[in-house]
This record gives C-alpha cells, structure tokens and sequence, in this order.
C-alpha cells in the first residue's frame, strides 16, 4: 500500500463519531462530523484537478473559519496542489486597504487558482482580476458530485503561509511536507495528545497558530474540534471557556493577549457551576509573554478548577513551520529577574532583584527534531544568560520565502538555519524572550524592546491593546514615539517615571491617538513599523502630548 500523509489519513476512514463543531452567529454550535467534511475535501479535490490545477500549483483559499475552508485546505493538498491561505477581509476593515494588502499576498504567492465563499466573492473578484487569477466559489466545487479519491500525497511544497507581518508586509513562507508533518508530530508528542483530547480555538485559521496548532494537529490526530472566530470571542470570551467544560474540550492556543481579555472581561460571578478541572494545555505565545498575564488568567480561572500545570509558554514562528519551544506538561512556568538597565546584545544577565528587576518568563524548551540556540552576531552559541539572537535549526524548518529578501525583516532562513532576529538568553534549556531586535533601541549602550515598554506600562494598569512603543533614531537622535489610544492623564502620570528612568538619552513622545490608530497583526502584535514611518512622514493621526501631567499641552503629531 502507497505512503499516506498523516496529514491526510483521516480521509481515508474518516470518523462518524468525531469531527468539527463551527461556532454559529447567535449561539450554539453546528457540528461536522469528519465523515461529512471527508466527502467535502474529496470533491475539492476532484473540481480542482477536472479544473486542470497541476501537482505543485499554489491554490489560494479566502474564507472564514467555516466546513468551507476546512474542504478548500484539505483538498486542495489531496489534489496536489500547495494551499495558500489569506486572510478574509474583517468587520469594518476598510476596502482599500485590504486590496492593497491581498495584492501584494497574491503577487507574492502567485496561485493558479483562488476559492473563496460566495459571501466573500464581490470583495475577492477585484484582486482576481488584477492579479489574472480564475476565482471560483467552494460552494460550487463541493456541490457536483464527484468520484471518490484515495488519499493522495501532498506537494512537496505542502503549505505557502505568511508571516504575521510586524516589521514589515507579511513574508510568504514555504513549508514542505516533511517539515509540516515533523512540527504537527513534534506538537502532538508535546501535548501527549489522544483521540479523546479535544481542541477548542478562537484563532484566525489563515495563520500559523490557528492553521497548524488548532486545526491541522487536531485533524490529523481525528479528535473533536470547537472553532469560533476571533469577532465570536471578542464579543463572548464566555462561550468559548464554556467550550472546557459541558463540550468537553481539553487542549488550546492563543497570543499573550487573549489571556489578558479574558482576565478583563469574565468576573469570578461568570465561572459560577464552570468545572475546568480537565482543561489540561494552553499554549501561549506568539509575542513577549507578561507573567502578570498568566498570574490573572490563573488567580481567576483556579476558582472554576485550572491547574497552574496548564498554562504552557511557547515560541514559534512560521520560518519554522510554528512551534519551536514550549514548556513540558505538568511543569509549572517559571520567571526570572533581570536588571533592564544591563540588557545588550553579548552582556551576561546576573541574578537581580529590587525595584527596578524585570521579569523574564520562560517559553520552555525545544520540542522533538528542533534545537534552539542563542548566539552571537556570527552564530557562535551563547553561555547561559547572556543575550543575543535566537537562532532554530532542525526538521521543522521552512525551506525559503516565496519573494526575495527585501531587507524589511530581521528574519532569514539559510543553510539550514533561521536567525529569528528575536533577542533572548537561554537558562538551563530553557529559551527566555526578550523582543525582537528590529524593534529595539541602544540607548547609551543599553538595549532598550518595545515590547519591554509595553509589558512595563501594562503593569501601571495601561490596557495592553491601547498602547505601542515604537523605537527608532530621528534626526540622529534615539527616540521613543509611545501611541496611546484614548490616553488617560493617569496613564501619563504613571508611565512617565518609569520610562524617563529606562529610556534615559533618548527623546520621549507621547501621541495621544484615537481608537484604532495601532495596526496590529492576526496575533494582536502592533505593526511597529507602520507607526514608525506613519510618525516619520507626519500621517499618525493624534495630538502629541508633552511634559505631562505637569504640562497638558496638546499640540500637532509631530511638534
């Protein structure tokens, strides 16, 4: 018998009993059984291939979390084709940016074909048609019926995903086979994952997070799926804890800021008869992770029965497929204190407590067919605690980008290797994240992270989703560009101190700016370098705010 991709060999005797529950508008869930969604990815393929879509072609998918993208994405690799899925366009996004943003995916992935939803068909014919690319709508592909198939290898070139785009436009990343299957086995190894263990996800499935973690490890391992949207959460984060506790679901993901949301918008009233007692794996990554983050989540969600034990640290990123580090069940997360004053590229980090020690939380340690390293500028491994670029090497890795490099990102992939351009220092095995080199400033020989910034003021009880720190030199000087949406006098009050004391020699801005100024990516990370240039150019909207609360002088953004 031929080689089945385990990617794939649920198709082969899918499941009656198991499958994927879709969050509906109002309430309640519409259930798919894997049996139904087998018969579905079956008929993509068969439309794709009658279409005359060849072995290797990118096929991009448009579409919601929904049966459709399910049968779009499955099928399309039963077909042999490479799926490539975009992001849909968002409540109230506005048009012209996403045209823009989905000409530029398109012109980089270069498909031969686009599905997407017949909902979503007046948005997406447009770039269809300026990017001379047949569009046809999934419902009419999995509505003729069509002969059965046998699973199939995948392309070589399983997946073509993008970056989450934070320092620049969003980077098409080529993901084999071999190294999709090895991080959905490394994933599945981590987790200890049975049949029995389901997966409950409000992430976007475009992304790798969502995609990998919450959708194709769970597929491939034929246990039950809840999926809402990211709009669904936000509205209800509710509806989605309720998925741990009648629906039975046991495993998760999420950015940072999910479990600040939750923390803010669920009282200890709201988790009255909830029984969390089995929820037993939250992945948490996807940006510098705030240890007063996971004390909340957990002081709040102990009361309805979550372990410690479940909340589970984690780095990853699309160059290596996703997951890369992560802390080993029944381990309980550990920080350690740093002196901020003392961070810069090759300085050793020694033990620090007292009023200005910052804590550093751990992201585990590499899973199975990965090795992490911290090195130097010329890849030479780093001792414990002293800072420099994280550098992954092993079976998961992503074999290039789809367009050259334009020398937007920090991030290569080369002989084997990513240099991440993510700064951190390893302890005892375990990977430690400081920020993102691109996205960081030497001020008088210190480094000083914008995400250091962020996590810092979050501590002043500044809302995490209402503030980005962008750093860069302008007329030769360093400077500090702090956009607040909304901003409080309070905020002001409390920050200013602080971060006089931690940016000391560089010059301070702060933009009060309206709600929805910061861009942020599918994982709630601001777009720095949006807001960089916007500040640069005179286009960030706001009122630049200076010497306050002292000084309450309102001027224009770039006085």
């Amino acid at each position: 018998m031929a080689h089945v991709s385990p990617l794939l060999a649920w198709l082969q005797e899918p499941d009656t009993e198991r499958g994927i529950r879709f969050a509906r508008a109002g309430d309640g869930w519409d259930r798919w059984s894997y049996e139904r969604l087998a018969t579905l990815s079956i008929r993509v393929a068969s439309g794709l291939i009658d279409a005359g879509v060849r072995r290797g072609e990118v096929v991009t998918i448009v579409e919601r979390s929904s049966p459709n993208f399910v049968a779009s994405l499955f099928g399309a690799m039963l077909a042999g084709a490479t799926p490539s899925p975009m992001a849909p366009p968002i409540v109230f996004q506005d048009e012209g940016e996403y045209a823009g943003h989905g000409a530029r995916l398109l012109g980089t992935s270069q498909p031969s074909m686009i599905l997407t939803g017949t909902a979503l068909r007046e948005t997406v014919a447009p770039l269809a048609e300026q990017a001379r690319v047949s569009l046809v709508e999934i419902e009419k592909l999995i509505a003729t019926p069509a002969d059965p198939r046998g699973p199939s290898e995948p392309a070589e070139l399983a997946l073509l995903q993008f970056t989450s785009g934070t320092s620049g436009y969003a980077r098409g990343v080529r993901v084999p086979l071999c190294s999709l299957e090895a991080n959905v086995q490394a994933i599945h190894r981590w987790l200890a994952m049975t049949r029995t263990d389901a997966t409950a996800s409000w992430l976007p499935v475009h992304h790798d997070m969502g995609l990998i973690g919450c959708l194709l490890t769970p597929v491939a391992n034929r246990s039950d799926i809840w999926l809402m949207s990211p709009e669904q959460f936000v509205r209800s984060p509710l509806r989605y804890l309720r998925c741990f506790d009648t629906d039975g679901a046991r495993l998760t993901a999420m950015p940072g800021f999910g479990l600040s949301y939750i923390a803010g918008r669920v009282t200890h009233e709201d988790l009255h008869g909830l029984d969390l007692g089995a929820w037993r794996a939250i992945i948490v990554g996807a940006e510098r992770l705030d240890p007063q983050a996971f004390e909340q989540f957990h002081q709040l969600l102990a009361s309805a029965g979550l372990s410690r034990c479940a909340l589970l640290p984690a780095y990853g990123l699309a160059e290596a497929t996703l997951a890369v580090t992560g802390l080993a069940l029944h381990d309980r997360w550990r920080s350690v204190e740093i002196d901020p004053a003392t961070v810069a590229l090759g300085a050793k980090l020694e033990p620090h407590a007292g009023r200005n020690a910052q804590l550093v939380l751990g992201c585990g340690r590499s899973l199975e067919g990965v090795e992490t390293t911290v090195c130097d500028a010329d890849g030479v491994p780093l001792t414990d605690r002293v800072v420099g670029e994280i550098f992954v090497a092993g079976n998961s890795l992503a074999a290039d980008y789809a367009t050259p490099d334009d020398g937007s990102s920090l991030t290569t992939i080369a002989d084997g290797i990513v240099r991440t351009g993510d700064a951190g220092f390893m302890l005892d095995g375990e990977l430690f994240v400081l920020g993102r080199l691109g996205d960081a400033l030497k001020i008088r020989g210190r480094a000083v992270f914008a995400e250091e910034l962020e996590a810092l003021l979050a501590g002043l009880g500044v809302p995490a989703h209402r503030v980005a720190a962008v750093l860069g030199e302008r007329l030769g000087e360093p400077t500090l560009v702090l956009v607040l949406e909304d901003a409080e006098e309070l905020w002001i009050a409390r920050a200013m101190p602080l971060l006089r004391r931690r940016t000391a020699g560089a010059n301070m801005i702060f933009v009060d700016a309206p709600r929805g100024t910061i861009e942020r990516t599918s994982s709630g990370k601001p777009r720095r370098r949006n807001l960089w240039t916007a500040f640069l150019e005179d286009r960030l909207p706001g009122s630049v705010l200076r010497d306050l609360p002292t000084d309450h002088r309102r001027r224009g953004a770039h006085a």
